[in-house]
């Protein structure tokens, strides 16, 4: 048949299978490939977007001049995400409306109003990637799964055409067909895990942009309403 049980090996028959079988574990690994890239990729921008939250959290709760932590931070590119394109958008929409003749409620409304668009973006930015990893793991085992149902319909149809029929006879073709699901699960695998890993991350994150939101209109509505800002406390 393909190869005799004396000569099989993993690449042999991978390269005695059929054409479809390999256009099947090409995909299979095109997209194992992309999904290790965007795991590694999504790691480390949840990995720095965790550590800059932390660090503008310390110092948005040591200091009372928020004008000054606005041109601080004023250099953040908002490709970058984070807290701080949530920060601007709520101090620059309070600085705005906060004229002599606004009314503290309307202010209040349009800080929480921009607020929630900026969550909003912020929250399409860690979900990246997500879909493509899900895609990747809920379909990738019955992408393999077809390779290997065509590819032992391929060996038993070599089967039908010998006299003598044997494990030896059948064993590679069944072995090239496995070797399609096993490569459907190795992309698979990871990606759910990853999946699952970030949208935990994910959803951590996003609660505490809201939280901060919570905090900067509470610091901003005692700055409307002249009560002098209790760093202790809103630490």
């Amino acid at each position: 048949m393909q190869a005799t049980l004396e000569h099989m090996t993993i690449w042999g028959l991978i390269s005695d299978a059929s054409l479809l079988v390999k256009a099947v574990m090409l995909t299979l690994l095109l997209a194992s490939l992309l999904s290790w890239y965007l795991i590694i990729q999504r790691s480390a921008v949840l990995r720095r977007t965790e550590r800059q939250f932390k660090g503008f959290m310390q110092r948005f709760r040591s200091t009372s001049d928020l004008p000054a932590l606005l041109r601080e931070t004023a250099q953040v590119r908002e490709e970058e995400g984070g807290v701080e394109p949530i920060f601007h958008a709520g101090f620059q929409a309070f600085t705005q409306l906060n004229v002599p003749s606004g009314s503290p409620q309307v202010v209040l409304e349009g800080v929480e109003r921009s607020l929630q668009v900026a969550i909003s973006e912020q929250e399409v930015q860690l979900e990246k990637g997500l879909q493509f990893l899900a895609t990747v793991g809920s379909v990738s085992p019955y992408i393999g799964l077809f390779g290997t149902v065509w590819g032992i319909m391929n060996a038993f149809l070599g089967l039908s055409q010998v006299q003598q029929a044997s494990l030896s006879t059948v064993a590679p073709g069944i072995a090239e067909a496995l070797i399609a699901t096993a490569i459907g699960l190795f992309a698979a695998i990871p990606a759910v895990i990853a999946y699952n890993r970030f949208s935990a991350r994910g959803q951590t994150l996003l609660t505490r942009y809201y939280a901060f939101g919570n905090e900067l209109q509470a610091r901003l509505h005692r700055k409307l309403h002249g009560a002098p800002v209790n760093l202790a406390a809103a630490a």
